[in-house]
């Protein structure tokens, strides 16, 4: 594999019912900072059925090229026409880096296409960065530069693995959503668009889908929140979970929780924060409860403000908290409730 032959950062754009997902415009808002440190450009492409006039959507959000693959075989995602669209995107443009949002499609779709390339990907990526690997100069092995520094959750999120693919290529990740962030839109912004289309052989691996049927859940998206009321283990059991969808209901929030929560069986998996949940950015977003370990830390310390409720002064949530309050918070959020409820009142 001639390694100089891969240039460019790729993003792979999902959409789904010709409507682009929110990780098409945080990858490329990631995609441009790797570039910039490598010097090159950013390609997205854009795979589906009628899909070209989404491409100055995602000019807006950075990216200097689309690649569009458009077919009626791509109108519904299904794994055998987009891996083989995206592979073949891979083996003629021949990107250095290729993301892709760690979502339901993209965690079907990026092992796939990184066994057809030969190359490695990392899963479920919450950090990207360009520099040396290995990370320090060891005498006998040769440091390689500008290497995609792929930062992921290991052995269940108790730790943190920081992975290279230094001899292959490209470099793919997958990324969890929630984690990049988009740059601001550029208005107006036209798209370069290149039309590619490898051509579709239906064949028995092509599934065929005879009913689509949309999932209605309950359950907020806690990452679209601006603000988040968060219970830990310390908060004693799920009926005093009550306390605070109390406080979150007069504040105008939702809950959300730590794992410890949810591998307690108190609250869904859906309304998990942290490196084996979600990563989320509201304007506040109240600690009750939460020690503030570093996997916690890691999906909410980007947080505008953080309020910190928790008896143990020595507890590390504290270092990351903009207000924090010691003691026992079954008095304190009552109370804090009660007080927003009466200013609220005194308003109308």
């Amino acid at each position: 594999m001639n390694l100089a032959e891969y240039k460019g950062v790729f993003v792979f754009a999902q959409q789904v019912d010709n409507v682009l997902s929110g990780i098409a415009f945080e990858l490329l808002g990631k995609a441009k900072d790797l570039a910039k440190d490598l010097g090159t450009e950013v390609s997205a492409v854009l795979i589906g059925y009628q899909v070209k006039d989404l491409a100055d959507e995602l000019a807006a959000y950075g990216a200097d090229r689309v690649i569009v693959v458009d077919d009626p075989e791509l109108k519904d995602y299904r794994t055998e026409p987009y891996a083989h669209a995206l592979t073949s995107v891979i083996n003629e443009y021949k990107p250095e880096i290729m993301l892709v949002g760690a979502t339901a499609i993209g965690r079907d779709l990026g092992p796939r296409v990184s066994a057809r390339v030969a190359t490695g990907l990392t899963a479920d990526c919450t950090q990207l960065e360009i520099g040396d690997f290995p990370l320090n100069a060891t005498e006998g092995q040769e440091q390689k530069h500008n290497q995609l520094l792929m930062t992921r959750p290991a052995f269940g999120g108790n730790t943190i693995a920081t992975i290279a693919c230094p001899n292959n290529r490209p470099q793919m990740a997958t990324v969890r959503p929630g984690v990049m962030q988009k740059i601001a839109k550029i208005e107006g912004a036209k798209a370069n668009i290149v039309e590619y289309n490898p051509g579709f052989t239906p064949d028995n691996k092509y599934v065929e889908i005879l009913d689509i049927v949309k999932a209605v859940s309950n359950t907020v998206d806690i990452m679209d929140a601006k603000i988040l009321v968060s219970g830990g283990r310390g908060v004693g059991g799920p009926e005093d979970f009550k306390y605070l969808e109390d406080l979150a209901a007069a504040i105008g929030g939702e809950v959300s929780c730590s794992r410890a929560v949810v591998d307690s069986g108190w609250k869904p998996k859906d309304l998990q924060v942290g490196q084996t949940g979600k990563t989320v950015r509201p304007n506040v977003y109240f600690a009750i409860g939460i020690s503030g370990a570093i996997q916690h830390v890691a999906g909410m310390e980007e947080s505008d403000i953080i309020v910190a409720i928790n008896k143990d002064e020595t507890a590390p949530i504290f270092d990351v908290a903009d207000y924090g309050v010691v003691g026992d918070w079954k008095k304190i959020v009552p109370a804090l409730t009660e007080q927003i409820k009466a200013a609220k009142a005194a308003k109308k």
